[in-house]
């Protein structure tokens, strides 16, 4: 099996609701958020791992193709015909034929447009671009809150910049429909969430400016 190709995948990420991708602490704080994001090390911003987004790419894709092993892992059939396997690898198993995962997410960071509002925020209000929730418990029998757990999040209209590259061999035909199942993958983050609460309202996102190797496409 040889390379035929590279497909490029580029556009936005835009943060329709506040986003949390959870990080950890790098020490303790009195008054400190109970759940931090991820942040880069050096500059502090905010930044999705690509790791994120294609595993729900992936764990979405997986739920509607059935593929969900009976123990909850990912798929690792390693079939010719499996899609899962072939574009994103198969889980735990190095006895097989599909050759190299095709798809390679790269970590997205914030658009420059994102990056220059929360600058001027910072220089002329003092405000911070990431956005402090707190949550609590409420106790079904006295209707008082319990419990109270702060989080912090990507405020929503925050938009990152995102990179998709698909790895096109010589037994993939002309990959079209890798493509489209990469597609159909976004579709499915736009249509459930991303990152963590998403049942609590975190999380929505959609995609815009959409590019296929330069040429603008859809979802």
């Amino acid at each position: 099996m040889n390379i035929k190709e590279y497909k490029n995948i580029t556009g936005t990420l835009k943060c329709e609701t506040g986003l949390h991708i959870g990080g950890s602490a790098e020490q303790m704080e009195i008054g400190g958020v109970d759940l931090p994001i991820i942040k880069h090390p050096i500059t502090g911003e905010p930044f999705i791992p690509g790791s994120s987004l294609k595993g729900k790419m992936r764990s979405q894709l997986e739920k509607k193709l059935g593929k969900i092993t009976p123990n909850g892992e990912p798929c690792g059939c390693g079939n010719a015909d499996c899609l899962v396997c072939k574009v994103f690898g198969p889980h735990k198993n190095s006895r097989h034929n599909l050759g190299s995962t095709r798809i390679l997410v790269r970590d997205a960071f914030f658009s420059k447009r994102t990056r220059d509002e929360y600058e001027k925020l910072a220089k002329e209000k003092g405000l911070s671009y990431i956005e402090k929730k707190t949550e609590n418990l409420v106790l079904r029998t006295t209707g008082t809150a319990k419990d109270p757990r702060s989080q912090e999040r990507v405020p929503s209209g925050a938009e990152f910049d995102i990179e998709i590259v698909l790895q096109i061999y010589d037994t993939d035909g002309e990959g079209n429909n890798l493509v489209e199942f990469v597609k159909e993958g976004l579709r499915h983050v736009q249509t459930t969430y991303l990152g963590g609460y998403g049942s609590r309202g975190s999380g929505k996102v959609s995609f815009k400016d959409m590019k296929l190797d330069g040429k603008d496409f859809t979802l």
